[in-house]
């Protein structure tokens, strides 16, 4: 009795999987070479490659160097994660062959899963010194450049991908080189591939990249507008809510940029980044007491969150709380962290409890990592003055007012020292 092929598919596509599979078998007994490669096709499709793989591999030991045949075993075996036996299939592949191509591109894959980048680099660099100007090599290096951060190198093989109209299979070829040309300053020429990219293809990290290139260029209107639209999509994209903040309060919305930051802290209520913004967006609107309870939290959850530290840091020194500066500034030092704005906080705090010599210490330490901050050194010429090291303090006045020439208050403390002196 002959058997069908067709017949046996639509039996399967009607729900009868079982017995299309009994009629495939039966069919396979008797099938020819050309009849066999269809079942391979039709057992990939439906998922069965323990079926695929015996099949496939007779069909390489009549036809060896065929390499379409050792692309696709090559191809189910990386599908069954059996990645050694996919690169020996592959390196069979001849060069002269039409897979050859679709064989470097495989191996490269392969290699680079295998944290071999360069020995998948030089395959793709291989194929496309035999095909120039063969669109798949192109996006395909261009694409492997993208994924290892190599943003500058890849766009130059994008382009040409563009210019020959390759498109990926699953799109987003405009979006790959808005990520690039984001990554590497452009912003502008990425805000346009974003634009035509998300009209053919929207996922949550394009349209994360197209809100962050928009907060780059400084349109808040726009980034808010994308941050929310990603928000409405995907409201678990934590890292969002962040610049969505920052758009916010680009956009001087103090009030949604603090709603904003609560609904990240409902997504995850861990996030030291988003308590953080909260307790500073508290102290702008005047709410000082939650925003100490807001920055309390974001350093219990992470200790070395400076800038929650030095926001409540900057709070108690507003609130006199010289005590509290203290006791943070020595916890923190004692678990680690340094910064040299803490010793400036710690300095100020013990200046104004009159303890000269400490805080001189403190200033000292600072003075490092805060040397071309102006308001630092006029703080600190001025405490070296109150001690009475006026020669010092006219040294530091000075380097003060190299950084802004324009300050009249720096320039007339530097000639009434001078003045003292000569």
């Amino acid at each position: 009795m002959h058997i069908n092929l067709e017949e046996i598919i639509k039996t399967i596509q009607s729900g009868e999987v079982e017995k299309g599979l009994e009629s495939l078998e039966k069919f396979e007994k008797n099938a020819d070479h050309q009849e066999k490669y269809d079942l391979i096709q039709i057992y990939e499709e439906l998922g069965r490659l323990d079926k695929a793989k015996p099949l496939l591999e007779e069909l390489i030991s009549y036809y060896p160097e065929e390499g379409e045949l050792l692309t696709m075993a090559a191809e189910i075996a990386i599908e069954m994660d059996e990645e050694d036996e996919a690169i020996e299939w592959l390196l069979e592949v001849n060069e002269e062959d039409e897979a050859y191509l679709r064989a470097q591109m495989l191996l490269a894959d392969l290699y680079q899963l295998q944290g071999l980048d360069e020995v998948a680099e030089n395959k793709l660099k291989d194929a496309l010194q035999k095909a120039p100007d063969e669109p798949v090599l192109l996006a395909g290096l261009g694409d492997y450049y993208l994924e290892r951060g190599d943003f500058a190198k890849s766009i130059p093989y994008l382009k040409q991908a563009e210019r020959h109209g390759f498109e990926f299979p699953e799109g987003g070829l405009d979006l790959r080189l808005a990520e690039a040309y984001s990554a590497t300053g452009e912003f502008e020429t990425s805000l346009n591939y974003y634009q035509k990219g998300l009209k053919e293809k929207k996922d949550p990290h394009s349209m994360f990249g197209y809100g962050y290139t928009a907060l780059q260029l400084e349109d808040y209107q726009l980034a808010a507008k994308e941050f929310e639209k990603l928000k409405e999509t995907d409201p678990d994209f934590v890292t969002l809510y962040p610049y969505l903040i920052r758009a916010y309060e680009g956009l001087e919305n103090y009030e949604a940029a603090l709603k904003t930051a609560e609904q990240g802290l409902s997504v995850d209520e861990y996030n030291d980044v988003l308590f953080m913004e909260a307790g500073k967006l508290q102290m702008a609107l005047g709410n000082e007491r939650v925003a100490e309870e807001r920055l309390r939290e974001a350093l219990s959850i992470n200790p070395g969150n400076q800038e929650a530290a030095n926001s409540v840091l900057s709070l108690w020194l507003e609130q006199e709380d010289y005590e509290s500066i203290e006791d943070l500034v020595s916890y923190l030092k004692d678990i680690g962290e340094e910064d040299a704005q803490f010793d400036w906080y710690y300095g100020k705090a013990l200046w104004e409890k009159e303890e000269f010599k400490k805080a001189n210490q403190a200033f000292e330490k600072a003075f490092a990592g805060l040397k071309d901050n102006e308001e630092f050194l006029d703080q600190y010429a001025k405490l070296l003055l109150e001690m009475g090291h006026r020669e010092q303090a006219l040294k530091i006045f000075k380097k003060a007012f190299s950084l802004d020439p324009s300050n009249e208050s720096l320039h007339q403390y530097i000639s009434e020292l001078e003045n003292d002196f000569f």
